[in-house]
């Protein structure tokens, strides 16, 4: 297997640390009398999504690349809906992300990971 580029660590830990934070953020956000509203479900579940993908990042899942990416589109798309700055905040990693994990260093060592040990007959 292929070293991880170091990019490729940085961008699985920073979706770690963006799932988890936020998580721990909202998780203050349930009420006993109502806990399961659903904007504080999405949420919740947006930020175990980004969990998972930098952890799988990490491992180096090949679907786990572009769960970051799509995770990181859809704020684009919501950031749409907010200040002009947050759209080009988000356009701007979104850029960044998808040019790091497609990287031809990146790409061999998703590749490379995903192919495994050679099983034999």
């Amino acid at each position: 297997m292929n070293k991880r580029p170091l990019s490729v660590t940085v961008i699985g830990c920073i979706f770690i640390a963006a799932g988890v934070i936020g998580f721990a953020y909202h998780v203050t956000e349930f009420k006993t009398q109502r806990p399961f509203e659903y904007g504080i479900v999405w949420v919740s579940l947006l930020r175990l999504l980004a969990i998972l993908g930098g952890v799988f990042v990490l491992r180096g899942n090949n679907w786990a690349r572009w769960l970051v990416l799509i995770w990181i589109a859809f704020h684009v798309v919501l950031s749409a809906f907010h200040s002009r700055f947050e759209l080009i905040a988000h356009a701007l990693l979104f850029v960044v992300i998808a040019v790091v994990l497609f990287r031809p260093k990146a790409s061999a060592y998703f590749r490379s990971a995903g192919a495994g040990p050679a099983q034999e007959p």
